[in-house]
């Protein structure tokens, strides 16, 4: 399943539309869902674990009425979202108070029914992908349950395309060699200042044709900004001095040439092979914009050989803008 256009290999990451760390109102999450639609954009990202299954219906909201055939749209499974009697404060970093509540569930029945309350809050009839959420600590139950349904579920043509989204590679690798799947979301671990994918999941997914999608590209703040800021967060914590130091030489190099820290680290990813796209997470339509500049921003090939020698950037990661 091809999950970009080759010419604007970029996406819309969702969780942001339910007020990741900050409140969005719903207005302004459905014009952010539709400046991505202006820009182009077709790939769009959510899961019920954002904002406790908010961000699903706000980008349903934002993309009532588009064509279903033309754009891409994912969800997860892995937590299923379930009423409480009262309502309260997520504990998991949005800001909604809600009598939602969410459970770890990589079961059939789990899968099952949590893909049936994606579609219905994302008001559509199918699914183009879904990955199993973050399964840490549940390598058992997604091989043994949660890919086995996944793995039927396509068979039948109910959805198009399986993987998983992770935040580490160790896991992702096992998928990929063990697991029949298409594609896997790579959260922050391939990026300018943590390319560790380089070592075993990418060259993974070559040799098992799995497509990557690339997200967490900015590292959780610390690269998308020209400059950091003194308190940028690195991987949703404070970064570290030494990180903070890294990325303002990263961007001494970037200035030398003419771009901006956040483009180059938006670019980055997309030489890779095994790259399909990536997804940014925006809250409103000027970081849509912001971003889609950024994307379209023209990176001299000079620049990847100057971090090289710099010892800023691998020497085996690809780089430049025409992919191997």
């Amino acid at each position: 399943m091809k999950l970009f256009d080759e010419g604007n290999r970029i996406g819309l990451g969702g969780a942001p539309l339910a007020g990741l760390f900050s409140p969005v109102a719903e207005a302004e999450a459905v014009a952010t869902v539709q400046a991505a639609w202006d820009e182009g954009w077709r790939y769009f990202d959510t899961a019920p674990h954002y904002g406790l299954g908010l961000a699903e219906e706000r980008l349903g909201a934002g993309l009532a009425g588009k064509p279903r055939s033309e754009y891409v749209l994912s969800s997860k499974v892995g937590r299923v979202i379930y009423e409480a009697d009262t309502p309260e404060p997520d504990s998991e970093g949005f800001a909604v108070v809600t009598n939602r509540r969410r459970r770890w569930d990589f079961s059939r029945d789990g899968v099952l029914q949590s893909i049936e309350d994606s579609l219905r809050r994302l008001g559509t009839d199918r699914l183009d992908v879904v990955f199993v959420h973050d399964p840490d600590d549940h390598y058992e139950e997604a091989v043994a349950t949660a890919f086995p349904t996944l793995i039927e579920l396509r068979d039948q043509g109910v959805i198009g395309a399986i993987g998983s989204g992770m935040n580490q590679t160790a896991m992702l690798t096992r998928f990929v060699r063990e697991v029949d799947i298409d594609v896997i979301m790579l959260a922050g671990r391939y990026t300018l200042l943590d390319p560790d994918g380089l070592d075993n999941v990418l060259p993974a997914c070559l040799e098992h044709d799995v497509q990557v999608i690339a997200v967490g590209v900015f590292n959780s703040g610390l690269l998308s900004q020209p400059r950091p800021a003194a308190d940028a967060t690195f991987n949703y914590a404070p970064a570290p001095p030494s990180l903070i130091d890294r990325a303002n030489k990263l961007a001494d190099v970037c200035e030398s040439h003419g771009v901006t820290l956040p483009a180059v680290a938006l670019k980055f990813p997309l030489a890779h092979p095994a790259v399909a796209g990536i997804a940014v997470g925006c809250r409103t339509a000027d970081e849509v914009h912001t971003n889609a500049a950024l994307a379209r921003t023209e990176v001299p090939d000079t620049l990847w050989s100057e971090l090289k020698a710099e010892g800023l950037l691998r020497e085996d990661a690809p780089a430049g803008r025409h992919r191997p």
